[in-house]
């Protein structure tokens, strides 16, 4: 049966991503990205938590095999998630959105790399593919007759958030050997909460009464569409619901052209075509490889 329930907890959590990356983005002059890190992630905890207790996993959930394991991938995710949330405030988030489509092309080099995986030549045609769309997508931001400041450091940020999203996706598949996904879950919201208070003495605010309410509202929606992804990759296989990654999107030029009057230009909507095609692409050929990646993906949030 076609898992309709699955794919639907899996567009809701795409959609509520990009309903927390835009209100990181609306917040992003008022404050800097560590402080919206420790909003995101403080604030999702007593959703995590709450979801636990009602599976009946806060104890066993929480027993932990590698914690430093579980460390190292705090301190990936946080600098993923404030590249990422650097990169909103300097960048359309349509763009910003295509771009990180860059991770999961970095995600099969890195197994390469790191875990000893083949890298045939089907792949890594699809790799090639999906990089040519990242480049068509940021091309007129590195043309030397357009080369901005602003945008170049947020075309870095951005490619530095995927380069790191990366290493934490390879960094999970070794985790979920030996740990309970709820338990990835929480300690990751924990480390990162801790972590991203280094950052106070590097020009943390006090928020008005607007922009504070944007931020806890990103750290509760995100903590709401984490446990809706990590549903969703229960009960269906990853090739199935990887591609509903693509309808970000879509949702981030609505929100771009509705709320910060961002219209995409050509080469953003050419590039994420081709890059979404070479994502396609790898996650069906991983499918017939055999490869388990459904229980690393459930793991996994945008800017994260």
């Amino acid at each position: 049966m076609f898992p309709l329930r699955s794919i639907a907890l899996k567009l809701s959590s795409v959609f509520l991503f990009t309903i927390m990356a835009s209100l990181v983005k609306a917040s992003a002059e008022a404050v800097p990205p560590g402080q919206a890190v420790f909003f995101r992630s403080l604030f999702a905890m007593p959703i995590i938590i709450g979801w636990l207790a009602m599976r009946g996993d806060l104890r066993t959930g929480l027993m932990v095999k590698r914690p430093l394991g579980h460390f190292w991938r705090g301190v990936i995710g946080v600098a993923a998630m404030g590249f990422g949330f650097a990169a909103l405030g300097l960048l359309p988030l349509p763009e910003v959105t295509a771009l990180g489509y860059a991770s999961p092309m970095l995600t099969v080099l890195f197994a390469a790399a790191l875990l000893g995986e083949r890298l045939r030549l089907f792949r890594m045609s699809a790799v090639a593919l999906g990089l040519v769309g990242v480049a068509v997508v940021m091309w007129p931001r590195l043309t030397l007759d357009s080369l901005e400041g602003a945008a170049t450091l947020g075309v870095l940020c951005v490619l530095a958030s995927a380069a790191l999203r990366a290493l934490a996706q390879i960094h999970i598949r070794r985790l979920v050997a030996t740990e309970e996904t709820s338990a990835i879950v929480f300690y990751f919201s924990l480390t990162a909460t801790a972590l991203s208070l280094l950052s106070a003495p590097f020009g943390w605010v006090l928020p008005s009464g607007s922009v504070a309410a944007m931020l806890v509202g990103a750290g509760l929606i995100g903590g709401v569409a984490q446990i809706l992804l990590t549903s969703a990759y229960r009960t269906a296989e990853a090739a199935v619901l990887a591609p509903f990654d693509y309808a970000s999107i879509l949702f981030a030029i609505l929100f771009g052209m509705a709320f910060f009057d961002e219209v995409p230009g050509p080469n953003v909507i050419v590039g994420s075509v081709i890059v979404m095609a070479a994502g396609v692409i790898i996650v069906w050929r991983e499918r017939a490889l055999g490869l388990q990646r459904g229980k690393a993906r459930a793991n996994m949030t945008p800017h994260a």
